[in-house]
């Protein structure tokens, strides 16, 4: 696709503006798209090396309740500091991830939407993961219905749990 704005050279950045409910989509080269500032393209290009201390300084700010321990740890084996990690957006180790743990966990799941992470899975190789998810999201439908006091929702549940698991075995 072709620039929009020159009609020359190959479109290589779609720009998307919703304003008031209206929404205007742009397709540009990289010089035209520099030119229009006020679509966030200056002197300086975008890199998403800023992007992500920036939206972890965004994400922090909304919080209700600040982390009193935040910026004071640091990770027993790289030496980083939670803020550090907020500068960088990078944590320097495997280590990190256990330091931190406590103020990464909001923030990934107010990103993701879940605590741990849920990748995609290859459809020809992927069979066995895909049964040992669905076999993990009705055993919590099952404590769900038990809690509930669903008893017969939680007998069909674990008997589709079982022959889910004797399918894997065989």
């Amino acid at each position: 696709m072709l620039c929009q704005e020159c009609g020359k050279k190959k479109a290589t950045i779609h720009l998307t503006k919703i304003i008031n409910n209206e929404k205007t989509e742009l397709y540009l080269c990289p010089e035209c798209a520099q030119k229009r500032g006020e679509w966030g393209f200056g002197e300086d290009p975008i890199s998403l090396h800023n992007f992500f201390p920036g939206f972890l300084g965004a994400l922090e700010s909304g919080r209700k309740t600040p982390t009193t321990s935040a910026g004071k740890e640091t990770c027993s084996v790289c030496g980083l500091t939670y803020e550090d990690f907020k500068e960088k957006g990078q944590l320097g180790c495997k280590e990190c991830y256990l330091t931190f743990k406590d103020q990464l966990t909001p923030l990934v799941k107010r990103i993701h939407g879940r605590e741990e992470h849920r990748g995609k899975v290859p459809r020809r190789t992927g069979g066995l993961i895909r049964k040992r998810r669905e076999i993990e999201e009705l055993r919590h439908k099952m404590e769900e219905a038990v809690q509930e006091e669903n008893f017969e929702e939680a007998a069909r549940l674990r008997d589709k749990i079982k022959e889910l698991e004797n399918e894997m075995k065989g």
